[in-house]
């Protein structure tokens, strides 16, 4: 179960067409870069953030309705970011908000590129390396998958459910949750029949973690995971039963 060779998925933001056209420009000399999509709107930014996956984020910070930094807090999780800007005196504020790099305007090839390499290294970090596939051997209780820059070694008894998030999937355990890149699918092979059920199409479980089941809602150590209807009499019969 080997990933495919995936771009890093772009998003650039800026209330000036000028200079979402050269950043455009300068991204298509970069062939592992995929721009998702150009805006002037933080608003309708902020929707493409909620909708797709993005790697890494170009960002004004004076934009109309809504400024660069605070469209950045508003997000739990952002993006690998590199500020865009003509303005110096919001460096400070930027890097305390973990930006990548803050690009001066108007910046050369040469200086987007610096920052580029700085985002690439970041994701590197944080992101699973695509070559990782997920491994288990047979009649064994573990695999083993790659997140947080390490290669874990899961028990599947620590398991007690998982959820699919596009292309990742979250993985939550009694004491530790981890995000790895991989499908709900080819998890949900690796994962023994007779201990785990898939409920919904974003939720497999461990039966054996399943106290409760409240209308929809299985209830397991303190959590609450949606039934799909047609999966409900499976489930019922599978856990319950």
């Amino acid at each position: 179960m080997t990933h495919p060779e995936r771009k890093l998925k772009v998003l650039l933001v800026d209330d000036e067409f000028l200079a979402l056209n050269l950043l455009e420009e300068y991204l298509r000399h970069l062939p592992d870069m995929e721009i998702v999509d150009k805006v002037k709107s933080p608003i309708k930014a902020l929707e493409i953030i909620q909708q797709e996956t993005i790697d890494l984020l170009f960002l004004d910070i004076q934009m109309p309705s809504l400024s660069g930094n605070n469209l950045l807090r508003t997000l739990k999780h952002p993006p690998a970011t590199i500020f865009t800007t003509a303005y110096s005196e919001y460096a400070l504020e930027a890097f305390e908000l973990n930006a990548i790099d803050y690009l001066l305007k108007p910046f050369s090839f040469e200086r987007f590129l610096q920052a580029v390499n700085k985002a690439r290294d970041w994701i590197a970090k944080e992101m699973p390396p695509q070559n990782m596939p997920l491994a288990s051997q047979p009649g064994t209780a573990s695999f083993s998958f790659k997140a947080d820059g390490k290669i874990i070694k899961l028990h599947f008894s620590d398991i007690l459910f998982v959820e699919g998030l596009k292309e990742y999937v979250r993985i939550v355990c009694k004491k530790e949750k981890y995000v790895t890149l991989e499908s709900l699918k080819n998890l949900e092979e690796i994962l023994p029949a007779t201990d785990f059920i898939r409920v919904h199409k974003s939720y497999i479980v461990a039966q054996q973690h399943v106290s409760a089941l409240d209308g929809n809602l299985l209830e397991l150590a303190g959590y609450k995971i949606p039934i799909s209807r047609n999966r409900r009499e499976e489930v019922i019969q599978h856990i319950f039963g």
